[in-house]
């Protein structure tokens, strides 16, 4: 059987150019689709209109490090509101956003007809009076209710924490609660303080609203306006709170450990689940009166974020979910506010950050 050498033809010129066209091609085509699918992935970014109709949450993906690296962001003015607690997160951090991203535009509205609370805020979200809000509490089973009969679900988004603090007057002979006995004492069941170690006494509680009560010191249990105490005394702000208390001898007050341990109006108590366990919301020795402001106390945050101090709330971004403007803005501000930029600057508002 004879082998039969088989021989290289050498290509012309145009076959080799035709040869390196089709590979061009080829290279070309796999550059095309990758930068299309760069495209879609970035389209699908938290924040877009698809993947929020895909049941994905755009909030819920690893946080960008600054304001600067948040994708999403909507150019305009919108309006928000919520409870006296974060106050001081509008005033620091909501600057602080307002410099690094002066597209979006942040406009509180006041409630025109009722303290600045949470129950006002999301009042006014439902109607459609401002874009997202802010409470210093969990949303109840009856405001997902109404959201729904106005055809859209209502997300709440958990950005902060913040200890709650109970003020009584500089001259009370008492140096610590139990979470139960504050509770009593909201209920009407403990009306003196002599019943608690402390001078012959009527006690005088003080509240913004009667949701803070609940959600606060009850964690939320549905409670009729009956059962509590018939003379707690509902005040418009924490600052006409603190005044009350320094006023009235027997006053209590329970509220933002951020607004209530530096004040040198009020005594701050200590708080426990038992008697032989009170844990101070302020760090080291209480300051005397008599040397505030030159010292002030300050918030013990590693007490609220370990746990060891039991009473706290929640601070939450509460948006709506209509695959609308609304939603987007809600997005990005509780996107620009879980970044490392933003939790660092809630810390210095006197918050304990989440991440």
């Amino acid at each position: 059987m004879n082998n039969t050498t088989k021989k290289l033809i050498p290509l012309s010129r145009d076959s080799i150019q035709l040869v390196k066209g089709l590979i061009i091609g080829k290279v070309l085509t796999i550059l095309v689709m990758g930068g299309l699918w760069l495209l879609v992935r970035q389209y699908l970014q938290p924040g877009s209109s698809i993947s929020a109709s895909e049941g994905v949450d755009p909030v819920s993906e690893t946080a960008a490090s600054t304001f600067k690296t948040v994708r999403n962001v909507p150019i305009g003015s919108f309006q928000y509101s919520g409870s006296n607690a974060w106050a001081p997160i509008r005033q620091l951090v909501n600057s602080l956003i307002q410099s690094d991203r002066p597209e979006l535009k942040l406009e509180y509205s006041h409630p025109q007809t009722d303290t600045p609370i949470s129950q006002a805020a999301i009042e006014m979200l439902l109607d459609g009076q401002i874009d997202f809000a802010q409470l210093s509490r969990p949303l109840t089973e009856s405001e997902y209710a109404a959201s729904e009969q106005k055809g859209f679900t209502l997300k709440q988004r958990q950005v902060a924490t913040d200890g709650v603090a109970v003020a009584v007057n500089p001259a009370l002979s008492i140096s610590g609660l139990t979470v139960e006995q504050l509770q009593q004492i909201y209920l009407g069941k403990i009306t003196n303080w002599k019943e608690l170690g402390g001078p012959d006494l009527a006690i005088t509680p003080f509240s913004e609203n009667i949701k803070d009560v609940k959600s606060t010191l009850f964690d939320g249990k549905q409670l009729d306006e009956q059962e509590l105490a018939a003379n707690v005394e509902y005040v418009y702000s924490p600052t006409a709170a603190l005044r009350k208390v320094n006023q009235n001898k027997g006053g209590v007050y329970f509220g933002s450990a951020r607004a209530i341990v530096p004040q040198c109006s009020v005594k701050t108590l200590k708080l426990g689940t038992t008697s032989d366990n009170l844990v101070a919301p302020y760090i080291g020795k209480l300051v005397e009166a008599n040397q505030c402001p030159q010292k002030r106390n300050r918030v013990n945050t590693k007490a609220i974020k370990n746990g060891s101090y039991p009473l706290k709330s929640k601070l939450f971004v509460v948006t709506k979910e209509n695959n609308a403007t609304e939603e987007q803005v809600g997005n990005a501000y509780t996107k620009l506010l879980l970044t490392s930029e933003g939790q660092k600057a809630i810390s210095e508002a006197g918050f304990v950050p989440v991440r």
